[in-house]
């Protein structure tokens, strides 16, 4: 297919809807790769929905990656990078296709050996370096995608295709991967995986793929203090920037669910759904299936959460119960304490009386005082013993409502 028809078909493509344009930009794809030829034309954007050039060498390049995914393909897909994408859009085509190819072929990771002798054949100079920094980008994808911590920070920090990338290695879409990788490492620090975090994040140059890549590296960081309130923070900051990327308000459920609020992440899930169904995107059921199966985990957690709230209530309730009944109860054995206190005075005042009464041989005078001294005395002990009493149980309960 000769460069002019391509581009009048292209041309056309960008005029139709979004189902032509996807087939026209599949079919130029498919007959540049019969006739394995690369591309002729320039790529002006990085533009997914409405640039078809993009489109149809996005396309080409991805099934040229699934047919040999290695280095040598990388360095092929930079050379024409440096041919047919303008500077302007060099970085975020870069970012698209060494991260997205490489998680699409993470199943197939080259040693970093292999990835340098790549390197080698680049040459030098700022093509050099942009070939270095693809490459990296598209092993770090990859190893990202497998979730190789602790490797992937290695190979970001101290490989020879980092190294050569030079002063690209300060972009913020690479220090976003050191985050990511610190994060989920056991061997480094949340202070120093956080540090990475703020560089990035801050930065002006930030972009779509540097916010994800950080999310990402919040969502699945080794367990930390703050963690959800820190994904949810920047999630939601990521949701106002990019109100229609799908997988922002999926990063925002996830938060939101960690800090325990579930409906809020409930409708956050809903709505990464509901923009992911308007999505062109090539994985769409897989995402589908992550995103639903997030759904689920928050309904799980919504319910168990009211369980344990009514679990929490009734406790208080059993709680509050069984101190009113140890009130009742200590109330109880007190005023019984009184009382044979009290029956027991009387008791012996009467006996004490009966004998001075019937047997006394003394005048009706004494006797009578002799009666009053006793029922003073037996008085007088009934009322140190209810005072007593009185004084304990109050200190008791001053202890008790003090501890409460």
């Amino acid at each position: 297919m000769d460069t002019v028809t391509v581009t009048a078909r292209l041309d056309e493509a960008r005029t139709a809807d979004s189902r032509t344009r996807d087939r026209i930009c599949d079919e130029v794809a498919a007959e540049l790769l019969a006739a394995e030829a690369p591309p002729s034309f320039e790529v002006r954007s990085a533009d997914l929905r409405l640039d078809p050039y993009f489109m149809c060498a996005d396309r080409y390049w991805r099934q040229r990656f699934l047919e040999r995914p290695t280095a040598r393909t990388a360095l092929e897909c930079a050379r024409w990078m440096s041919d047919h994408v303008g500077d302007g859009s060099w970085g975020a085509v870069a970012e698209q296709w060494g991260l997205g190819n490489g998680f699409l072929n993470r199943g197939s990771v080259e040693s970093v050996d292999q990835i340098a002798g790549a390197v080698g054949e680049a040459g030098t100079g700022t093509e050099a370096e942009r070939v270095a920094f693809f490459l990296a980008l598209f092993h770090a994808g990859k190893l990202r995608a497998n979730f190789c911590f602790d490797e992937l920070h290695a190979f970001l920090v101290s490989s020879p295709v980092s190294l050569a990338a030079n002063s690209l290695r300060q972009a913020p879409v690479f220090l976003a991967l050191r985050s990511f990788a610190a994060f989920g490492s056991r061997a480094l620090t949340v202070a120093y995986a956080a540090e990475l975090l703020e560089q990035a994040w801050s930065s002006s140059e930030r972009t779509r793929h540097t916010v994800d890549i950080c999310l990402n590296g919040l969502a699945f960081a080794t367990p930390f203090e703050e963690q959800g309130e820190l994904l949810r923070s920047h999630a939601e900051e990521a949701v106002e920037t990019y109100p229609g990327d799908h997988m922002f308000h999926a990063r925002l459920a996830t938060g939101l669910h960690m800090c325990g609020r579930h409906d809020e992440a409930l409708a956050s899930i809903d709505t990464a759904l509901a923009l992911l169904a308007a999505s062109p995107t090539a994985s769409l059921s897989v995402l589908q299936d992550q995103y639903l199966t997030k759904r689920d985990a928050i309904q799980e957690g919504r319910l168990r959460a009211v369980r344990d709230a009514e679990h929490q209530r009734r406790w208080e309730q059993q709680a509050a119960a069984n101190v009113q009944l140890e009130r009742s109860l200590h109330t109880s054995s007190v005023r019984a304490v009184e009382v044979v206190a009290v029956f027991t005075a009387a008791i012996a005042f009467a006996v004490g009386s009966l004998q001075v009464t019937l047997t006394g041989k003394l005048p009706l005078t004494d006797r009578l005082w002799l009666l009053a001294a006793q029922g003073a005395g037996l008085a007088l002990f009934a009322l140190l013993i209810v005072g007593g009493t009185w004084l304990i149980t109050r200190s008791h309960q001053q202890v008790n409502s003090g501890g409460e």
